[in-house]
């Protein structure tokens, strides 16, 4: 092997060790969430835990690696999807989707239902995520089909709880949690009556709180 080729030898093992990481990783992040070992991810990939921050000195850094571009394509698809959809369908679509995708891969799930304050990248998509979330609920409510007393921090707090319900009973009712988030749809609707127990947390609350879940 020559001199001229080692570099580049060097860059195609370095380029391959990197996309065998994400591959593996986001297996395990899949199954485990993103709290998943690093270790064993690693391991799995047939590689020293060394390599593995070479590449993704923190965990955030191989987070972004699995699931950025997976958070930007889902949000194309919506926006595209909210300008054309009744704004009931649009509404309920975007957050049935959103839904499916945390149920499919809890690292996902995780992905988008926190929020990671030291990173630019993470800031920018999940301000763009509460962005398509907020134009499709006020798009509902000013066409009249949602309750005007629903927010953005109601959505939040619902994509956990339907995290939940998919986390419990995936194992033995795969699709249970689709049940559960049409009950909670349909107490969104205008036609419910009765008036919601307490205020809604405010932007600075829900932020902390997304925050304080990593």
């Amino acid at each position: 092997m020559t001199t001229v080729d080692r570099p580049a030898s060097t860059r195609r093992d370095a380029r391959h060790n990197r996309e065998l990481l994400v591959e593996r990783a986001r297996a395990g992040f899949a199954e485990h969430g993103a709290t998943a070992s690093l270790e064993l991810i690693a391991r799995s990939a047939g590689l020293a835990i060394g390599t593995l921050y070479r590449h993704f000195p923190r965990r955030i850094d191989l987070l972004v690696a699995v699931y950025g571009a997976t958070l930007r394509d889902f949000l194309d698809a919506a926006e595209a999807t909210l300008g054309s959809a009744d704004p009931w369908d649009g509404f309920s679509a975007f957050f049935e989707e959103l839904c499916a995708a945390q149920a499919r891969d809890r690292g996902f799930g995780d992905f988008v239902s926190r929020r990671f304050p030291d990173d630019e990248r993470t800031e920018a998509l999940h301000d763009r995520l509460c962005q398509v979330a907020e134009r499709a609920l006020v798009g509902a409510q000013e066409s009249g089909a949602v309750r005007r007393d629903v927010t953005t921090a109601d959505l939040v707090m619902v994509l956990w709880a339907i995290s939940g319900v998919a986390e419990a009973t995936g194992p033995v009712a795969p699709g249970a949690w689709r049940r559960h988030l049409h009950v909670v749809l349909d107490g969104f609707r205008a036609t419910a009556v009765n008036d919601l127990p307490g205020p809604p947390l405010d932007d600075e609350q829900l932020y902390r709180t997304m925050a304080r879940s990593r």
